[in-house]
Formats: C-alpha cells, structure tokens, sequence
C-alpha cells in the first residue's frame, strides 16, 4: 500500500496564486472608454511607425499609465484563448499661447482662438503589441469635451479588448499619439502558463496537466499523472541544468492516466517534469518537484565525486548544480577531524562539473578537500584525500603554519586538533615539546613547502624520527621481547609456515609519465588491502633519495625474495624500451632516466634472475589493458606469469597468492575490488588532458 509522501494540489502548477480570468465573448477587437469621452477603434491594424516627438501647438492628449490584464476570449465554452487588456490613463498636455504682439494682432485674432478654446480635443493613440512571432499596431480615436481640457489634468481612461497571446509567452506593449508630442509608454510582462491560471476546462492546450501524486513505497516513488484516458500527451524527465540547457533522461508518448515509478536514489533537485498535448506547437509546462526536497539534497550529495585531473587541478562532479564552497584541509593520522586551512587559505566558491586549480605548491598525503553547502560550514558535505592513492597513506607530519607580519617579521604555530600551537612554546602539546627541532629542521631544508603566498606559507616536517628517539629505551626493551617470543615460535613451527600470512610484494615500474605514477598507485593502493605488504618506490621517495635508486632497490629485493615474497615487474611502452636497450646495447646512461627511477636499477639484478632461469615463483609480470599488448612484452620476460590488468584480475591475484601464503578470500570479490579501483584512473589515461590547466607538476615528495 502507497504511503503519501508529499501532494502537490495543481494541475501540474495549481498553487495558491492561481488567477481566475474575466471571459469575453466573439473575435472581434472592441475598446471602450471612460464617462465624458468618446473614443473609436479604427478598423485593422496599422503598420508600427513610431515617428520622431514633435512640439506640441496648444493642448494635447497623451498616455501617461500603462496597464495589461489577462482575459479569455472565448469562442465556445470550451474553446478559449488567452487575451491582453490594455488600459491607457490620459492627461492633458501643453496650453494655449498668448500672442506676442497683442496690438498688432487686433481683435480679428480673439474670436479665432476663441474658437479654438472653446472646441473639443481630440487624439489619436496608437497601441503596439509585440511577442514571439507576434506583432500589431491598432489606431484609437479619443475626443474630449473643452469643459475638461486643461493642462496636466487626467481626463480618463481608454479600455483597449484585445492582444491575443501565447501561454507563458513574453509580450512587449507600447502606448503613443500619433503624432508624438512625448516619449512613449511601455510595458514589458510574462505571462503565466497553464500552473498559474484557472483555464485547465477552457483552453484545450492545457488539458493534458494532470493532478500530479508524489508516494514512496519503500525503495519505490511513484509518480501519479491523473490524465483523461482519451488524452495522448509527451512526458519528458530531465535534469535542469544552471550552466547549459537541460539534459533529458526519460521521454515516452502516453495516454493518461499513468504511473510512473522510480528508485529513491533518482530523486535530486534538479530532476523536472515536462509535459505537453500531441498536437502541433503545443504549450510544454513544466514544474520541478524536488527543489526543495531534503531527501533529494542528501541523494545528489552521496552521489557528488572529487576527481583528481593532475597534481594541481580537480573536479567537483554532481548530478545538479548546487552552490557550493571548497576548502582544503589537514588531516591527521590520528583519526582527529581534518583541520582546515583557514587562514591563511579561504573557501572559494567552486563550479560543478568544471576543472580548477588547488593554490599548492606540492602535494601531500594528509591534504583533503572538504566541500560545504554555500554558507553552512557546520557540516562537511564531502571529504576526500586525493593524494593519498599516488603519494601513499597518511603520514605522521606536522603541518607548521607561517604568517608574515607588517614589519617583515614572521611567526610560527604548528597545527594540531587543540589548534595551532606558537613555536617555541610552553605548552603540554606534541608539537610544543619538538618545537625546537621543528625550528631545525625547517630552516635546514627538511620540510617540504605545500604552499607560498603574500600572507606566509605551509610546511609539512616529518616527526617520526623523534618519535622513534624518545621512544628508543621503550621499542628496544619492546623488540627484544619480540625476538624472543618469535624465537621460541620458530623453533616450534615450521620456517615455509611461520613466513605464510601475509606476502611480501615489490612493485618495479617505469616513470614514463604522471598518469601512469597515478595507475601504479592506485594498483598499489588498492592491492595493499588485500594480505599483501606492498613496497613501491613511490611511497618512499625519502628513502630512494637518500640511499639511491640501486641501493634502495637491492635491499628491497632481497627483503622480499628472503620472505617468500614476489616481485611484480609492471610494463609500459618505457619499461619495454628500457628492456630492449639492456638486452642489446648493455645498460644505458643513467642520465636518461629521473632520480627516482627504480626501474632501470632494477634490471642490473633481475635480467640476471631471468637469464640463468631462477624468474619462476619470485617474479610476475603485468600490463595495463589498453596500453600494452602482452607479445609486445620481450620473450625473456614471459618465463614469468604474465598478466594484462584488469582484465586478467583472477589470475594475477592467484599468482600473487602463492602456494603457501593466506588466502585473499573469495578471489572473485578481490578481483572486483582492485578492478573498481583501478578502472577510473586507467579510463583517464585516456582522457584528452584538461585545457588552460598548465603543466602537470611531478607527483611525490622531495
């Protein structure tokens, strides 16, 4: 049984403004005017020439209101139209001029202008009537008697019957003399279409809006369209969109009555309805229900997306455009609420479904964007950490906050859940006990600028290191219980055993761009979820800095090999060419490749894996659907399982699994979760690059 959600009482639009029209009977135009005038409409129209404004010779009439009302001319009772009254207020102008030369004029003058005082005055008004594919222009003849002629004073008015027009229509109404002694009236005015006038019965146009029924019936919303089963009408849903025309969903030609059902979750602001008779050049009404619906706002929020276009620029994607603001944020690893970053950063308006730019220098795993409703900061409507998929998990940073002073002094505070803590300070905060070492390490070079303005800048300085010192007599005491404990459980249990649980897995690619860095790290990312402990030179740009690509790379190698692990060597049309220059020309320049390239270290010590036939069981090879064909990968490599992601999901899981490591579970529901991460960042890859964006900066940390 429907349980009423909401009714909406109009005929498609029959709300509490709703306007009952005067009906006039037969074709004919007819005009009517105030007691004491005469006035006479000339027959058909006349052409629409304004003239230029004349000076007047003695008295005249003119328009001075201008007023439209809506009727219906009705040729039957069924069978109307929708008709514009006009009304025009007239007023004397000017006066009669004494003679210059009273001698010279004589009394031969004075019976002359006498007569003139004494007649009546007469004028003639044109009304001009203008709307889409419309226009006329009809001639009125008033006279008024001498008795009331007399300057600035209103005489009367004259009813003009009348302007047929469109529902819904703009109409445009001008009101001059001919000729013209004044600038001429106007009028502009929107008519209302069949929501807002009591014609559903007299204008056969509007026949077709039914009483319209909004229910829910548990995930179901109905839509009851109350229509006479003899009525064949158009039904269109679509999402009326601020930026550009509306875009249709649903279209269907029906007969009344009907119901039409959708799912809770198609319920958003901007969805409408249009409505219109099977006829020629019909009237389409439309309405939009949902506007103000809270059950609407919250489904087009949960389907509101953040994507990440490069390093500095990103899109708010939402099935309507709501106003919107967008601030960035810090987000601890603690689980505290991100903090914003304001000052020195303020929220900006953002345009839905458009690019924009981040006002950063770097990114950073901690740096999420929240977006709110235009003035209602108390709830955070969307967060999302956008780096964390290329640059890794959060990490635990101190964000330091510099201000510039007026006198070219500068201060620091580091920000923390309690606030933002002065350096040096007093305080009983973490970040107040490492201040100094802050201080040190921001001025030896060791923090990284996120951001640089006119009112100071953002630097994100690692702690971890300090932690781990004063901590050192706590994590020794800590490991060497550890030790023993895993000795005694190495000595009970069998060495294959004790290494199964979760796999070891070192990810080797080539940096041939920022997308595919992007794709690594969502594969990365997204296969860290499973019982794997996945290494990947991204997530330890420290490191490789420090130690150099082929140390880092060695040590990484032979910690996974000597764990039972498995090394997944990812190939791009740059790692295949890497490949082919080792296999005939030896090793290449080391110039050729960036300073965090792990991949041509790698080959010095894999190549010699593959060439002496130790590859199986330690490597695994891979290729992105799309951007490598598998034969294009060199025959030496393919003594190793070779997989094309994702559509070869299954069994590279499977290989990754090995013999003797846990299970990842169900591998057909781990297959589709790394697949629905790694999807949209592989469709991207082949996404024509945003225009007026700049140059995409190289992702990770210094």
């Amino acid at each position: 049984m429907p349980v009423p959600w909401f009714l909406l009482s109009l005929a498609l639009g029959r709300n509490p403004a709703v306007i009952s029209l005067e009906r006039i009977v037969g074709p004919q135009d007819a005009a009517r005017c105030s007691p004491g005038l005469s006035c006479h409409l000339w027959d058909g129209d006349m052409l629409c020439l304004l003239g230029s404004i004349e000076a007047a010779p003695g008295p005249v009439l003119v328009p001075t209101h201008l007023q439209a009302e809506l009727v219906l001319r009705c040729h039957q009772e069924t069978s109307c139209d929708l008709c514009v009254r006009v009304t025009v207020q007239l007023a004397v102008h000017g006066h009669w001029e004494e003679p210059e030369d009273e001698e010279k004029s004589g009394e031969a003058a004075e019976p002359e202008l006498k007569e003139l005082r004494n007649a009546s005055l007469q004028a003639q008004v044109v009304l001009s009537f203008q709307a889409y594919s419309t226009a006329r222009c009809v001639l009125l003849e008033v006279q008024v008697p001498a008795a009331r002629v007399q300057s600035g004073q209103a005489v009367g008015s004259l009813v003009f019957d009348c302007f047929e027009a469109a529902l819904g229509a703009e109409v445009r109404i001008w009101s001059y003399t001919q000729p013209r002694y004044q600038k001429e009236l106007n009028l502009m005015q929107q008519l209302p279409d069949c929501r807002g006038l009591e014609v559903r019965d007299s204008i056969q146009s509007c026949w077709v809006l039914p009483w319209l029924n909004v229910s829910t019936d548990g995930d179901s919303v109905h839509l009851v369209l109350n229509v006479s089963e003899e009525q064949h009408f158009g039904l269109l849903l679509y999402w009326n969109q601020v930026q550009g025309s509306l875009k249709p969903w649903w279209h269907r030609n029906l007969t009344g009555p009907q119901t039409i059902t959708l799912n809770q979750t198609d319920l958003v602001p901007c969805l409408c309805i249009q409505m219109w008779p099977l006829e020629p050049d019909p009237v389409r009404t439309s309405i939009c229900p949902f506007k103000e619906d809270p059950q609407a706002h919250r489904n087009v929020w949960r389907a509101a997306r953040v994507q990440l276009l490069s390093t500095k620029s990103w899109r708010l994607d939402m099935p309507c455009s709501l106003p919107a603001e967008v601030m960035l944020c810090w987000q601890s690893p603690g689980g505290d609420p991100c903090q914003p970053l304001m000052p020195p950063l303020s929220p900006e308006n953002v345009t839905v479904n458009k690019a924009s730019e981040f006002p950063v220098v770097e990114g950073h795993p901690n740096l999420c964007v929240q977006v709110r409703k235009v003035r209602s900061w108390e709830k955070v409507q969307l967060q999302e950490c956008l780096w964390s998929d290329s640059l890794g998990p959060l990490k635990d940073d101190v964000l330091l906050v510099e201000t510039q002073g007026s006198q070219h002094n500068r201060s620091l505070c580091a920000l923390e859940p309690t606030g933002c803590t002065p350096l040096p300070s007093r305080a009983t905060t973490r970040a107040a006990h490492l201040g100094e070492q802050l201080l040190e390490d921001l001025q030896s070079g060791q923090c990284l600028k996120l951001w640089n303005g006119d009112l100071g800048a953002l630097w994100a300085c690692p702690v971890d290191k300090y932690v781990h010192r004063r901590w050192a007599l706590v994590w020794l005491a800590c490991l060497l219980l550890a030790a023993v404990l895993l000795f005694l459980l190495l000595l009970r249990k069998d060495r294959g055993k004790a290494a199964a649980g979760v796999r070891a897995a070192l990810l080797l690619y080539s940096a041939d761009n920022t997308a595919f860095e992007s794709l690594v790290g969502s594969l990365a990312t997204a296969l860290s979820r499973l019982p794997l402990r996945v290494a990947v030179d991204l997530w330890s740009r420290r490191e490789l800095s420090a130690q150099g690509p082929l140390a880092w790379l060695h040590a990484q190698r032979r910690q996974t090999l000597q764990e039972r692990g498995v090394v997944v060597l990812l190939f791009s049309p740059g790692a295949v060419a890497l490949c082919r220059e080792w296999l005939q020309d030896g090793p290449p320049a080391p110039r050729a490749h960036g300073p965090h390239d792990a991949f041509a270290a790698s080959l010095s010590c894999v190549l010699p894996d593959f060439l002496q036939g130790r590859a199986s069981g330690r490597y695994v090879g891979a290729c992105f659907d799309g951007l490598l064909a598998l034969d294009a990968v060199p025959s030496l490599f393919r003594a190793a399982p070779l997989f094309s992601l994702p559509s070869q999901l299954r069994g590279f899981l499977s290989a990754l699994q090995g013999p003797c490591a846990a299970r990842f579970g169900r591998l057909e529901d781990s297959a589709e979760q790394v697949a629905r991460a790694l999807q949209p960042v592989l469709d991207s890859c082949f996404r024509p690059p945003p225009r007026g964006l700049g140059p995409e900066l190289e992702a990770g940390l210094e």
